[in-house]
């Protein structure tokens, strides 16, 4: 998940795998209820029926924008924020990305089907979390999300749906129909549709957890929830991630970029990870170099959902040495 500068795993009910969230920041006032919220978000870009009225931003509403873009400019002027994925002050050795592999793919944020209780310090390493089915993925937009940012968010998902399948070698699409990642773009006047909209998706994620979207804090820049197919499973059948319309453009971008990744199987993060989206720092905003090796390590055929960390080593560590370019013996 993305924080601002900190992040989040899963909802109780089928089989919830993780959730992950965005940026920590002060307590966000109560939100306005002066704009009525669509009853059904907007799939795949397509226009909502004309409002009789045009639909004018919520005090609220206009106010995240302008926190979010302070953020923005405050992260680029730092430094942060990069889009070159990597480089010469950001080296890489196969055995820093085997420990990179252990922290974000195994390593667990959160108890499974706890809400947001951090996992125990001395829990270990989990199993492997992945998908096998294809990845089909849609985006929704909130009635309350303009025009010019659906078309740009429709567009940089499309998009990075064909990268993530370039890299993982594992099917990854957009499809108008039968989707089972969704990403939903909505607005802080679209807040109280985000919880019906979970629920219709996954009928019973947990009614205690789904309350966190009736008062979302500023804190949390988006998230992704994973849920398994089965009861106590490891394969992902669904995952949901939910992105702020009032994020500017690279903001959104970095949220798509982390969330989507994370709802593939990359669910934690390691502040000794660099160069990384799956870090806290905000060093990067888009997948960068090493995030693409991580991604190319969990979608080797050879692992498989449910393996143990003991079982799954040697085969991630081969896949390291042989991403890195080193001889493998054996």
């Amino acid at each position: 998940m993305r924080r601002a500068p900190a992040r989040f795993p899963a909802l109780a009910g089928l089989a919830a795998l993780a959730l992950i969230a965005g940026c920590t920041g002060s307590p966000q006032a109560p939100r306005s209820t002066s704009v009525k919220p669509a009853p059904r978000p907007v799939a795949l870009g397509i226009p909502a029926p004309e409002p009789e009225v045009p639909v004018v931003p919520s005090q609220r509403s206009r106010d995240l924008e302008r926190y979010y873009a302070r953020l923005q400019r405050d992260q680029i002027a730092r430094g942060l924020l990069r889009t070159d994925g990597g480089g010469p002050d950001t080296p890489y050795t196969s055995d820093m990305l085997i420990r990179n592999f252990e922290s974000i793919a195994l390593e667990e944020e959160y108890e499974r089907g706890r809400g947001l209780r951090p996992a125990s310090a001395d829990a270990g390493l989990g199993p492997v979390k992945k998908w096998v089915k294809p990845v089909r993925m849609t985006v929704e937009f909130g009635a309350n999300v303009p025009d010019t940012k659906r078309s740009t968010d429709l567009a940089a998902v499309s998009d990075y749906a064909a990268r993530l399948g370039r890299v993982t070698g594992h099917p990854v699409s957009m499809a108008p129909r039968g989707a089972n990642f969704h990403v939903l773009v909505m607005s802080e006047d679209d807040a109280d549709t985000i919880a019906p909209r979970i629920r219709e998706i996954v009928p019973d994620a947990d009614p205690a957890s789904l309350r966190l979207f009736d008062n979302l804090p500023r804190s949390i820049h988006c998230l992704v929830i994973a849920f398994a197919d089965q009861r106590g499973g490891y394969e992902y059948g669904q995952a949901i991630a939910v992105i702020r319309s009032e994020h500017p453009d690279l903001l959104r971008l970095s949220c798509i970029h982390e969330e989507v990744a994370q709802g593939l199987g990359l669910a934690d993060d390691s502040p000794q990870a660099r160069p990384s989206i799956f870090n806290d720092d905000d060093e990067f905003a888009l997948l960068t170099s090493l995030d693409e090796l991580l991604l190319q390590m969990l979608y080797d055929p050879a692992l498989r959902p449910g393996m143990s960390a003991e079982e799954a080593r040697p085969i991630y560590t081969r896949k390291a040495r042989e991403l890195m370019g080193e001889t493998v013996e054996g």
